[in-house]
């Protein structure tokens, strides 16, 4: 009787059980939904607005980025998340960071006073809207006294250059510590070297990586970039979502994908709306537009577009439009 007891218990247990096929990943709640992302960077603002970029020009526009604004855009048209660019190669970032300022010793503060993914986090959270930081791998490139003083080896091949790692996720883990649950993921780009600099089994790694980033949100979700490839893929099971850049939507390749998992991820993609990242006119057609999104929805994968903004961080008017015609045509998808 006892082994007939446990007999069924096991059978009962393989049928609750989820397999590697039916396990549902961290990133769940993306499943069939969409989102927006911005660039929002002090170089590329500087190009765009023909502006003179310098320590208070840039807290000055830090400070008139109308979040509330931006969220009612993005709420209107019916997107569920959020991506911003904390910063990139400037050194310039829009959110402060102690740990980034002790460690490159720069005075005065290339991090912005206000907190713009604090605030941006708060406004969405009015509508239910999720915020997921932007923020590349190294250090930023276009400033040498940063790149020095993080230790950060800029060659084609790094070593592993576990000097820098170690201090990259601490600045990592002060935003997150900061922010907690009002940030829901990270998207970081330039892991262009995952095999030399974040497999190995001592830290620092893909592991600590990723800890770095859920120091404050044990539920954070994280993507890392490893470079603009057709087919979407997982390059480490640290990650939650799979970053899915890709620069044309409609030549996208789908393998693999069960139920809108991939490689133990949830199926995403990331690409732009303009002529290339944050810049330009419309290169799409709304028709385009809208059949490249039910196309990834369909399967149950998630898809952002990165749409230009305004010097005030709200959408310009023809991206708005496109961005509508989408949320309306998407309403009907479950």
């Amino acid at each position: 009787m006892k082994q007939k007891f446990s007999f069924l218990l096991l059978l009962g247990l393989l049928f609750l059980w989820p397999t590697d096929m039916e396990a549902q990943p961290h990133a769940s709640w993306m499943k069939g939904k969409w989102g927006i992302m911005t660039h929002y960077l002090a170089d590329w603002r500087s190009q765009t607005d023909s502006i003179q970029m310098n320590v208070t020009q840039w807290n000055k526009m830090i400070d008139h980025f109308d979040t509330d604004g931006l969220a009612r855009q993005i709420a209107s048209i019916g997107a569920h998340y959020y991506i911003l660019t904390i910063g990139q190669n400037s050194g310039f970032y829009l959110s402060p960071n102690a740990t980034y300022d002790k460690l490159t010793g720069i005075n005065p503060s290339k991090c912005s006073q206000r907190d713009l993914i604090a605030d941006m986090a708060k406004a969405l959270a009015k509508y239910n809207i999720k915020m997921i930081a932007y923020l590349p791998s190294g250090a930023p490139g276009l400033d040498k006294e940063a790149c020095s003083a993080l230790e950060w080896q800029n060659k084609k091949q790094p070593a592993p250059n576990k000097e820098f790692q170690l201090k990259w996720e601490q600045v990592i883990r002060e935003w997150s510590l900061r922010w907690g649950n009002q940030v829901a993921g990270w998207w970081f780009d330039g892991c262009y070297w995952p095999n030399t600099m974040y497999r190995e089994a001592d830290t620092p790694n893909f592991a600590s990586f990723a800890a770095a980033a859920r120091a404050g949100n044990p539920n954070s979700i994280v993507a890392f970039n490893s470079g603009v490839y057709p087919r979407v893929h997982s390059i480490t099971q640290f990650e939650d979502y799979t970053a899915g850049e890709i620069n044309d939507p409609e030549n996208v390749v789908i393998k693999n994908n069960y139920n809108g998992n991939m490689d133990g991820c949830q199926f995403h993609i990331l690409t732009y709306l303009g002529q290339t990242w944050g810049k330009g006119n419309p290169r799409f057609t709304h028709e385009q537009v809208i059949n490249c999104s039910k196309n990834i929805i369909k399967e149950k994968g998630a898809i952002t577009w990165d749409c230009p903004v305004l010097p005030s961080g709200l959408i310009s008017e023809p991206f708005f439009k496109q961005l509508s015609s989408l949320g309306k045509e998407l309403n009907g998808i479950k």
